[in-house]
């Protein structure tokens, strides 16, 4: 389809991993990046009740908007490689980064009891992400318009057992 020889990217990249390991890469950053633009779009200040929910909700919309639009790099961003583990030591933001500043703004506006916090993440990202690996799988058959309730009232979930 690109007009090239299947093997031409071996000329950049050691082997199928080190080359699964770049794109891997790429769309974790993509991801980021739209986890970012998301949370830049509420109006509402961060350290504000109305702002933190916002961006908490942003952060799981765009990962879920990310995984039905872009199916294959939602794949591909979470393939583990033997031998090429993710980039560490950048200072871009991960989307994992982003989810934990959503909810450390949660904290600080008094939303989510600090006590609560350590390791929220952890479920909160789980949710989000079985929802988006059922929408591929045995929920695939939705209506577009059912999947868009789904997403609303699995963000609705999070935000209150979170706050």
């Amino acid at each position: 389809m690109v007009g090239v020889v299947p093997n031409a990217a071996y000329r950049h990249f050691a082997d199928r991993d080190a080359l699964l390991a770049a794109v891997r890469d790429a769309a974790v950053k993509q991801l980021a990046q739209r986890m970012a633009d998301g949370m830049s779009q509420v109006r509402a200040g961060p350290r504000t009740p109305v702002g933190a929910r916002l961006r908490l909700r942003a952060v799981g919309k765009a990962y879920l908007d990310f995984a039905r639009t872009e199916p294959g790099l939602f794949d591909t961003a979470f393939t583990a490689t033997d031998h090429h583990p993710p980039r560490a030591g950048s200072d871009e933001l991960r989307p994992l980064d982003h989810l934990k500043a959503a909810l450390d703004d949660l904290v600080a506006t008094g939303l989510l009891d600090p006590v609560r916090r350590p390791n929220i993440e952890y479920p909160t990202w789980a949710t989000v992400h079985g929802l988006a690996v059922l929408f591929r799988g045995p929920l695939r058959s939705l209506s577009d318009r059912e999947k868009t309730r789904l997403e609303a009232q699995t963000l609705a979930f999070i935000e209150a057992s979170v706050s």
